[in-house]
């Protein structure tokens, strides 16, 4: 796609030019290393924590009058991050090492029987400083109905079906411009009622972590982890691991942290989400209660009327439309 192909060229000139300025890497650090914390999960025995270490973070205000280009620049930073590597975090007694572009994963042993959001601090060894507190979500415990929503044109308006469409929305709006569809939020916040979790699924990198949490919060939307997406962008790989291949690994991950519940798939038709459904529901059998998606844009394609046939003729529930406002009338979908 020549679009890719000129990013990929331009990616990194650009990432030397804003190090120069100061904006990424090269800049030595000011101070000591920043842990970037992310909402984590629980499997029956363990609290999953993650986050990434960093040598800055970067947290803005936005204005809500303020320009596209002064968004730009702001979304722009949040990508341009300087990982700290092959560093040691340690939480409650527990350690891990940072991989080589920052990221750490946590695992705790669950202790009694609490239910919740549960913040553990976690910092970089020998940096005190670096202090930071790390959540997971704790589900109460037996049977029950999860929630797996995909962000990109299911929750949040981004036109993800049009990669020119989705880069312009999500590089020039900010966290107070960005459109959540009140239907979506109203349908997950059903969903959930009775304590069911939601996880959140999106192609979106872990960059946009704080920023998408902070979209969501500000909407209304029930919290829960994120399952974002690691580019590894270098100078040989730019985004070349498939959206369907990261959403097909978090929805394997979450049904193997929760193996009592069964859950119902919320996405769209504009990046294929019938068939990354269809293909957890055959890996999974028995495991998924639902589904139900958005059609943006044109709508779902041939491809997406087979995958959502092939859904139905496995015995699952499949319900699709614009947007959510007919399903929310039937409570008993599931």
């Amino acid at each position: 796609m020549r679009l890719i192909r000129l990013l990929k060229r331009l990616w990194y000139p650009a990432e030397f030019l804003f190090g120069r300025i100061g904006l990424s890497r090269g800049t030595p650090p000011e101070g000591p290393p920043v842990i970037d914390p992310y909402l984590g999960y629980a499997t029956p025995d363990e609290l999953i924590l993650r986050g990434r270490v960093l040598s800055a973070l970067r947290r803005f205000a936005p204005e809500p009058e303020q320009s596209r280009w002064v968004n730009f620049l702001q979304m722009l930073a949040l990508f341009l991050t300087d990982e700290v590597a092959h560093v040691v975090v340690k939480a409650d007694g527990e350690r891990t090492v940072t991989d080589s572009e920052g990221y750490f994963t946590l695992r705790l042993p669950r202790n009694g029987n609490e239910t919740g959001w549960h913040g553990v601090t976690a910092q970089v060894s020998g940096q005190p400083a670096s202090a930071a507190t790390v959540e997971a979500l704790v589900p109460p415990p037996g049977p029950g109905i999860a929630v797996i929503s995909d962000i990109d044109d299911t929750v949040m308006e981004t036109g993800a079906y049009s990669l020119v469409r989705n880069l312009w929305t999500s590089l020039t709006g900010n966290a107070l411009t960005r459109h959540v569809f009140p239907d979506a939020v109203e349908l997950l916040t059903r969903l959930a009622e009775g304590g069911g979790p939601v996880f959140y699924v999106s192609s979106s990198p872990w960059n946009l972590h704080h920023f998408l949490t902070r979209v969501l919060e500000r909407h209304g939307a029930p919290r829960g982890p994120l399952f974002l997406r690691d580019f590894g962008l270098t100078s040989r790989r730019f985004l070349n691991r498939k959206r369907g291949d990261h959403k097909s690994l978090a929805i394997d991950a979450i049904l193997a942290a929760h193996p009592d519940r069964r859950f119902v798939l919320v996405g769209d038709t504009g990046q294929h989400d019938p068939h990354v459904y269809l293909e957890a529901a055959q890996r999974h059998p028995g495991r998924i209660a639902g589904v139900i998606l958005r059609e943006p844009g044109r709508g779902p394609d041939r491809r997406d009327r087979r995958d959502m046939a092939a859904l139905r003729e496995m015995g699952l529930r499949v319900e699709s439309g614009r947007d959510y406002r007919e399903i929310l009338g039937g409570a008993d979908w599931i």
